[in-house]
Protein backbone atom coordinates (compact mmCIF):
# COMPACT_ATOMS: atom_id res chain seq x y z
CA UNK A 1 0.00 0.00 0.00
CA UNK A 2 1.12 3.64 -0.86
CA UNK A 3 2.19 6.27 1.69
CA UNK A 4 -0.50 8.31 0.46
CA UNK A 5 -2.94 5.57 1.77
CA UNK A 6 -1.67 5.82 4.99
CA UNK A 7 -1.16 9.63 5.42
CA UNK A 8 -4.67 11.24 7.44
CA UNK A 9 -6.55 13.97 5.28
CA UNK A 10 -6.19 17.57 6.83
CA UNK A 11 -8.96 19.43 7.53
CA UNK A 12 -8.42 23.13 8.43
CA UNK A 13 -10.95 25.15 9.96
CA UNK A 14 -11.21 28.76 9.84
CA UNK A 15 -13.36 30.60 12.55
CA UNK A 16 -13.81 33.87 12.33
CA UNK A 17 -15.63 34.62 15.52
CA UNK A 18 -14.46 36.22 18.52
CA UNK A 19 -13.18 33.46 20.10
CA UNK A 20 -13.65 30.36 21.85
CA UNK A 21 -17.11 29.04 23.43
CA UNK A 22 -18.69 31.64 21.62
CA UNK A 23 -21.45 30.64 19.10
CA UNK A 24 -19.57 30.49 15.97
CA UNK A 25 -16.46 28.67 17.34
CA UNK A 26 -19.12 26.41 18.80
CA UNK A 27 -20.91 25.93 15.31
CA UNK A 28 -16.88 25.32 13.85
CA UNK A 29 -16.29 22.68 16.25
CA UNK A 30 -19.50 20.78 15.63
CA UNK A 31 -19.02 21.01 11.80
CA UNK A 32 -15.36 20.08 12.44
CA UNK A 33 -16.70 16.86 14.51
CA UNK A 34 -19.18 15.68 12.16
CA UNK A 35 -16.51 16.01 9.36
CA UNK A 36 -14.00 13.78 11.25
CA UNK A 37 -17.18 10.85 11.92
CA UNK A 38 -18.06 11.16 7.81
CA UNK A 39 -14.10 10.53 6.79
CA UNK A 40 -13.78 8.16 9.69
CA UNK A 41 -17.14 6.01 8.36
CA UNK A 42 -15.33 5.58 4.95
CA UNK A 43 -11.97 4.76 6.53
CA UNK A 44 -9.96 8.11 6.64
CA UNK A 45 -8.41 9.69 9.66
CA UNK A 46 -8.05 13.44 9.84
CA UNK A 47 -6.26 15.73 11.46
CA UNK A 48 -7.77 19.00 12.46
CA UNK A 49 -6.09 23.09 12.23
CA UNK A 50 -8.20 25.21 13.95
CA UNK A 51 -7.48 28.80 13.04
CA UNK A 52 -9.10 31.80 15.14
CA UNK A 53 -8.92 34.68 12.51
CA UNK A 54 -9.44 37.13 15.33
CA UNK A 55 -6.03 36.15 16.02
CA UNK A 56 -4.65 37.50 13.36
CA UNK A 57 -6.84 40.79 13.70
CA UNK A 58 -3.97 43.16 13.95
CA UNK A 59 -1.45 40.92 11.24
CA UNK A 60 -4.37 40.99 8.69
CA UNK A 61 -4.65 45.19 8.86
CA UNK A 62 -0.73 45.07 8.24
CA UNK A 63 -0.85 43.45 5.06
CA UNK A 64 -3.71 45.50 4.14
CA UNK A 65 -1.81 48.76 4.76
CA UNK A 66 1.60 47.17 4.09
CA UNK A 67 1.20 44.62 1.67
CA UNK A 68 3.59 42.67 4.09
CA UNK A 69 2.82 39.37 6.10
CA UNK A 70 3.98 38.11 9.71
CA UNK A 71 5.02 34.68 10.27
CA UNK A 72 1.63 33.74 11.57
CA UNK A 73 0.12 34.91 8.96
CA UNK A 74 1.80 33.23 6.39
CA UNK A 75 1.64 30.30 8.62
CA UNK A 76 -1.67 30.50 9.16
CA UNK A 77 -2.15 30.44 5.09
CA UNK A 78 -0.17 27.39 4.54
CA UNK A 79 -2.27 25.35 6.15
CA UNK A 80 -5.58 26.48 4.26
CA UNK A 81 -3.81 26.09 1.06
CA UNK A 82 -2.34 22.98 1.82
CA UNK A 83 -5.35 21.67 3.55
CA UNK A 84 -7.56 18.56 2.19
CA UNK A 85 -10.40 20.07 2.77
CA UNK A 86 -11.75 23.48 4.43
CA UNK A 87 -14.31 25.00 6.77
CA UNK A 88 -15.39 28.69 7.04
CA UNK A 89 -17.05 28.99 10.28
CA UNK A 90 -18.25 33.02 10.07
CA UNK A 91 -20.64 35.12 11.79
CA UNK A 92 -22.69 37.14 9.40
CA UNK A 93 -24.42 40.47 9.77
CA UNK A 94 -27.15 41.53 7.48
CA UNK A 95 -25.80 39.90 3.94
CA UNK A 96 -21.76 39.86 4.78
CA UNK A 97 -19.41 37.71 6.94
CA UNK A 98 -16.97 39.33 9.00
CA UNK A 99 -14.51 42.19 8.31
CA UNK A 100 -11.78 39.43 9.60
CA UNK A 101 -12.80 36.93 6.98
CA UNK A 102 -12.69 38.93 4.13
CA UNK A 103 -9.39 40.15 5.08
CA UNK A 104 -8.58 36.76 5.15
CA UNK A 105 -9.85 36.09 1.74
CA UNK A 106 -7.84 39.21 0.44
CA UNK A 107 -4.57 38.49 1.68
CA UNK A 108 -5.15 35.00 -0.02
CA UNK A 109 -5.01 36.17 -2.81
CA UNK A 110 -6.82 34.70 -6.33
CA UNK A 111 -6.67 31.71 -7.49
CA UNK A 112 -5.01 29.50 -4.37
CA UNK A 113 -7.78 27.53 -3.51
CA UNK A 114 -8.17 26.37 -6.67
CA UNK A 115 -10.68 22.72 -6.40
CA UNK A 116 -10.63 22.90 -2.63
CA UNK A 117 -13.52 21.71 -1.01
CA UNK A 118 -15.44 24.14 1.63
CA UNK A 119 -18.26 23.46 3.74
CA UNK A 120 -19.67 26.90 4.85
CA UNK A 121 -20.97 27.29 8.47
CA UNK A 122 -22.85 30.83 8.95
CA UNK A 123 -23.58 32.04 12.36
CA UNK A 124 -26.75 34.62 11.39
CA UNK A 125 -27.96 37.24 14.26
CA UNK A 126 -31.61 36.77 12.34
CA UNK A 127 -33.82 33.86 11.86
CA UNK A 128 -35.20 35.96 9.00
CA UNK A 129 -31.45 36.11 6.73
CA UNK A 130 -32.22 36.83 3.16
CA UNK A 131 -32.41 34.43 0.37
CA UNK A 132 -29.21 35.52 -1.05
CA UNK A 133 -26.79 35.22 1.92
CA UNK A 134 -25.41 31.99 0.54
CA UNK A 135 -25.03 33.33 -2.93
CA UNK A 136 -23.03 36.38 -1.14
CA UNK A 137 -20.79 33.39 0.68
CA UNK A 138 -20.31 31.55 -2.51
CA UNK A 139 -19.16 33.96 -4.52
CA UNK A 140 -16.70 35.13 -1.94
CA UNK A 141 -14.77 31.44 -2.01
CA UNK A 142 -15.58 31.35 -5.97
CA UNK A 143 -13.36 34.34 -6.26
CA UNK A 144 -10.43 32.50 -4.37
CA UNK A 145 -11.61 29.31 -6.82
CA UNK A 146 -12.50 27.30 -4.15
CA UNK A 147 -15.56 24.85 -4.25
CA UNK A 148 -18.34 25.18 -1.84
CA UNK A 149 -19.73 21.85 -1.31
CA UNK A 150 -23.83 21.93 -1.80
CA UNK A 151 -25.40 22.51 1.88
CA UNK A 152 -24.86 25.38 3.94
CA UNK A 153 -25.18 25.33 7.48
CA UNK A 154 -27.12 28.41 8.59
CA UNK A 155 -27.78 28.45 12.53
CA UNK A 156 -30.08 31.41 13.78
CA UNK A 157 -31.08 32.63 17.07
CA UNK A 158 -33.98 29.63 17.14
CA UNK A 159 -31.39 27.09 16.89
CA UNK A 160 -29.55 28.23 19.90
CA UNK A 161 -32.46 28.46 21.79
CA UNK A 162 -33.18 24.62 20.62
CA UNK A 163 -29.63 23.69 21.57
CA UNK A 164 -29.97 25.04 25.43
CA UNK A 165 -33.07 22.87 25.75
CA UNK A 166 -31.05 19.94 24.53
CA UNK A 167 -32.90 20.05 20.62
CA UNK A 168 -30.56 20.61 17.66
CA UNK A 169 -31.87 18.09 15.49
CA UNK A 170 -32.45 20.76 12.90
CA UNK A 171 -29.19 21.78 13.24
CA UNK A 172 -27.70 18.62 13.62
CA UNK A 173 -29.16 17.38 10.72
CA UNK A 174 -28.02 20.25 8.32
CA UNK A 175 -24.40 19.75 9.57
CA UNK A 176 -24.88 15.96 9.19
CA UNK A 177 -25.68 16.42 5.45
CA UNK A 178 -23.18 18.97 4.82
CA UNK A 179 -20.20 17.02 6.87
CA UNK A 180 -20.71 14.12 4.70
CA UNK A 181 -20.57 15.87 1.20
CA UNK A 182 -17.07 17.89 2.09
CA UNK A 183 -16.04 14.00 3.55
CA UNK A 184 -16.80 12.77 0.19
CA UNK A 185 -15.41 15.64 -1.88
CA UNK A 186 -12.18 16.22 -0.02
CA UNK A 187 -11.49 12.08 -0.65
CA UNK A 188 -12.06 13.09 -4.37
CA UNK A 189 -9.63 15.85 -3.82
CA UNK A 190 -7.17 14.00 -2.23
CA UNK A 191 -7.26 11.22 -4.70
CA UNK A 192 -6.52 13.89 -7.88
CA UNK A 193 -3.42 15.32 -5.63
CA UNK A 194 -2.15 12.15 -4.63
CA UNK A 195 -2.59 11.19 -8.61
CA UNK A 196 -0.79 14.35 -9.82
CA UNK A 197 1.77 14.01 -7.41
CA UNK A 198 2.66 10.70 -8.60
CA UNK A 199 2.59 11.76 -12.34
CA UNK A 200 4.93 14.23 -11.59
CA UNK A 201 7.30 12.29 -9.17
CA UNK A 202 7.18 9.52 -11.98
CA UNK A 203 7.94 12.22 -14.93
CA UNK A 204 11.17 13.30 -12.69
CA UNK A 205 11.96 10.04 -12.31
CA UNK A 206 11.73 9.12 -16.36
CA UNK A 207 13.49 12.69 -16.73
CA UNK A 208 16.16 11.76 -14.56
CA UNK A 209 16.37 8.19 -15.96
CA UNK A 210 17.01 9.13 -19.47
CA UNK A 211 19.50 11.78 -18.59
CA UNK A 212 21.56 9.19 -16.79
CA UNK A 213 21.46 6.92 -19.72
CA UNK A 214 22.94 9.63 -22.43
CA UNK A 215 25.48 10.68 -19.77
CA UNK A 216 26.82 6.67 -20.06
CA UNK A 217 26.25 6.49 -23.67
CA UNK A 218 28.45 9.23 -24.22
CA UNK A 219 31.30 8.20 -21.96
Amino acid sequence: MSAAAWSPVSLAVLCAGVGYGRPTRLLADWVAEAVCRSLAAGGSRAEVEVLELHRLAADLAQHATHDRASLDLREAIAAVVTADGLVVATPVLAVSPSEVFDAFLAALGHGVLSGMPVLLALNSNSDRQPPDITQVMRRRLTDVRADPVPTVVVAGPADWQATAHSDAARLRACIDRAAVELAVAMRSHRAVTDSTCFEFEADVSSSTVTSNSKQLRSR
